[in-house]
């Protein structure tokens, strides 16, 4: 009897209208996300009056106009549960893959300790970290999302969050903010040696 009753329970709940075909559980990781989202354009918009480099604003504005028709394709997602009338679009970034390795000596860096001491190397840094939180915020969400289209969204948003960061990466490379270090080519060969395929793998 309990058990049957259980059922007749799930197959109700199972059958609430779209825009209610959420886990509870769900709701709090998606509320967080958003967040996430809507702190990096509303924190864009204080960055933009202190950015220098032509460049780095234009990828600024870049990076608002699509994390903004992403959070309108989220939101109405996340009211609806239904495909969304905007499908999640792909970013593509405009810079190449070339990459600058090896370090040179930098002064050392301190926090700035007026507004007038951000550069665009805090900026890039910034536009960074909240890439970082969100594509984070975005993949754990994906995780547990009962809804599927809202799980399917969250996860094809993620892709998109790591090429803007990737981006940004670049732009700071290019300028010598973020530096890459290499190891000694011995060292990188004992360490890209150190795995190997298996062999024959089982079949099941």
């Amino acid at each position: 009897m309990f058990n049957q009753q259980q059922n007749q329970n799930f197959q109700g709940s199972s059958q609430m209208p779209d825009h209610q075909s959420h886990g509870g559980h769900e709701m709090f990781d998606a509320h967080e996300a958003i967040s996430s989202l809507i702190g990096g354009l509303e924190q864009g918009l204080l960055y933009e009056q202190h950015i220098q480099d032509p460049e780095l604003k234009t990828m600024l504005q870049k990076h608002k106009t699509f994390l903004t028709q992403m959070y309108n394709t989220i939101v109405e997602t996340l009211n609806t549960g239904q495909e969304p009338s905007q499908k999640t679009q792909t970013y593509m970034m405009s810079d190449s893959n070339n990459v600058l390795y090896g370090m040179k000596p930098t002064q050392p860096k301190t926090p700035a300790q007026a507004v007038t001491e951000l550069n665009d190397q805090c900026i890039s840094s910034f536009m960074m970290g909240n890439l970082k939180a969100t594509a984070s915020g975005f993949t754990m969400t994906a995780l547990e999302t009962t809804n599927p289209v809202l799980r399917r969204v969250f996860a094809d948003s993620v892709p998109n969050l790591i090429e803007m960061a990737y981006e940004i990466f670049l732009y700071q490379n290019k300028r010598q903010y973020y530096q890459v270090p290499q190891l000694k080519p011995e060292e990188m060969q004992i360490y890209m040696s150190c795995f190997a395929p298996v062999q024959n793998p089982m079949q099941h």
